[in-house]
């Protein structure tokens, strides 16, 4: 009986490779290109111990422990243990997204747009489509952990033998899986693909974040996260393999509970159902822009709350930060520099990452428009007096919107949470400026989104290859050691960094006419080609 549950399993898992195939290839070699690059620079960037023993002051910031992890407390510094301290956390979150994305896919998304149910019409098991979309997750963490593992065994890192390149690949993998069992939790929970991915993404920040105050605050808080027994492995020193366990002992846990969910609830129900809706449709409805802000004001709010959080915990840090200097006095003495212009540089990079998150909900909004098409639905826009122009004018207003408010409410969780620090720093209008003078360049990543809606809609999912390359170029840049011409592909990377330098017009007028540009070219393509389903 429990086996007729999952018959056909086998047949699925092909027809899931079949179908994420490009998505796997993608992100398993764009995160090892990523590592193996980083790999190979660190031995070139930090050739002396001296080097070496400036780093590992650096990261003993309190602001780097609530980014990276705590990191290594060891006066024999290597390569290796730089390495992992600025890599580990960042490739995590990295392999966690691409799990939610798979398995969010794989599993509500299927039957939201009714393939599940197509195939349930099919002699197969119950569970044999979420068991197929997990295996399939399993089989690409144990691929991506053994690559990386393989690949980092053949580099130049001081302190790096066989066992630590394959416990840094492990993690990475292990991790992933964690976010695999998330992400099918999830999505018995909620009742679309758009709440389930939601709820797993919004564990991951939660998760990032209890990390992150842990780190500097109070351990037993970090290791209530995954993300904390991650950094605790303390690869290429001590190679503990513990968190490797627990992780995929969590995750069998929650995948254990994701089959049992998954068995007994009905298809396209939710064990969190939605609110019922008003009996009448309000005046905001009434209007396309109005719509578009009603469809998606539940993945605005759950992401302005979760950068406000994410925001005021690195404010809070601010405070520690502050501390930390006042016991460096001698070396800012030689630095020539005081805490003030130490804090600036610290939020700068802290503006301009948390930028690129404020991003994803704006450009959700945009690729809605793609999404409505591909679903059939968008020939109920046009079947009325609604034109094209109408359309993704109201859509990609609304994500301006958002990305405005997203910016505001970085602003507002940095100055909330770290404004007694902040005073001879910046003030409050110096920090909302230096946040939302990075919209323009937000709002090239917007345009290209319309541009290949209006030209290539089959490949839209293009924009977030460059919007990983834009978070590459802004945190990795440097350390691989960019061309400017390189760099410069990035919009952010022209963005005036107006806590450290004055404002300069020109870059940000050439990127708002550059979005101006691509939104106008990406309507004349909208307007003139076929709206397929």
């Amino acid at each position: 009986m429990r086996r007729e549950r999952f018959r056909g399993t086998g047949s699925l898992i092909k027809l899931l490779f079949r179908k994420d195939r490009l998505k796997i290839a993608v992100w398993l070699a764009g995160i090892l290109l990523v590592t193996v690059s980083a790999a190979s620079a660190y031995p070139t960037v930090y050739k002396t111990e001296e080097d070496l023993a400036g780093f590992a002051l650096t990261m003993k910031n309190p602001a780097m422990k609530a980014m990276l992890g705590p990191g290594y407390d060891t006066s024999d510094f290597t390569t290796s243990l730089a390495f992992a301290t600025e890599m580990l956390m960042f490739s995590a979150i990295a392999a966690a997204v691409m799990n939610i994305l798979l398995v969010g896919g794989a599993t509500r998304t299927d039957e939201e747009e009714g393939r599940l149910e197509l195939i349930r019409s099919l002699p197969v098991g119950r569970l044999a489509y979420l068991g197929a979309a997990l295996v399939e997750a399993l089989i690409v963490n144990g691929l991506l952990a053994l690559l990386i593992g393989a690949v980092l065994s053949r580099t130049d890192l001081d302190g790096l033998t066989t066992e630590s390149a394959f416990l840094y690949g492990a993690l990475l993998g292990s991790a992933g899986v964690l976010f695999a069992g998330i992400t099918a939790l999830c999505a018995q929970l909620a009742e679309t693909s758009r709440g389930a991915q939601g709820f797993a993404f919004g564990a991951l920040i939660a998760l990032y974040v209890l990390r992150a105050v842990g780190d500097v605050e109070a351990e037993a808080a970090s290791l209530l996260s995954p993300l904390g027994w991650v950094s605790r492995a303390y690869v290429f020193l001590e190679n503990e393999w513990w968190p490797v366990w627990m992780t995929a002992a969590a995750a069998a846990l929650l995948i254990a509970l994701s089959f049992y969910l998954h068995a007994v609830r009905d298809m396209g129900a939710g064990f969190l159902p939605a609110r019922k809706g008003r009996a009448r449709a309000t005046a905001l409805l009434r209007t396309p822009f109005g719509f578009v802000l009603r469809q998606q004001r539940t993945t605005v709010f759950f992401w302005a709350i979760g950068l406000f959080l994410l925001s005021a915990s690195f404010g809070a840090i601010l405070g520690e930060l502050e501390t930390y200097y006042g016991d460096m006095e001698l070396i800012l003495q030689m630095l020539g520099e005081d805490d003030s212009d130490l804090t600036k540089q610290f939020l700068t990079l802290l503006i301009v990452i948390v930028t690129l998150f404020s991003i994803v909900p704006a450009l959700l909004t945009v690729l809605k428009l793609q999404g409505e098409e591909n679903q059939s639905r968008s020939e109920l826009f046009y079947s009325g007096a609604v034109s094209r122009w109408t359309m993704m004018f109201s859509y990609g207003a609304a994500a301006l919107l958002v990305s405005a408010l997203m910016q505001i409410m970085v602003a507002l969780g940095i100055w909330s949470a770290g404004a007694s620090v902040l005073e001879g720093v910046a003030t409050f209008g110096e920090l909302v400026q230096s946040v939302l003078v990075y919209l323009p360049a937000m709002w090239v990543v917007l345009g290209l989104a319309l541009l290949l809606i209006g030209f290539a809609p089959r490949a839209v999912h293009l924009v977030w290859l460059y919007f990983t390359f834009c978070f590459i170029a802004v945190y990795f840049g440097d350390l691989l050691r960019f061309p400017d011409w390189l760099s410069g592909i990035s919009a952010f990377h022209h963005v005036p960094e107006l806590l450290v330098e004055s404002f300069r017009p020109e870059p940000v007028l050439v990127l708002f006419l550059l979005s101006l540009l691509f939104t106008l070219a990406g309507y004349a393509g909208y307007r003139r080609r076929d709206i397929t389903g």
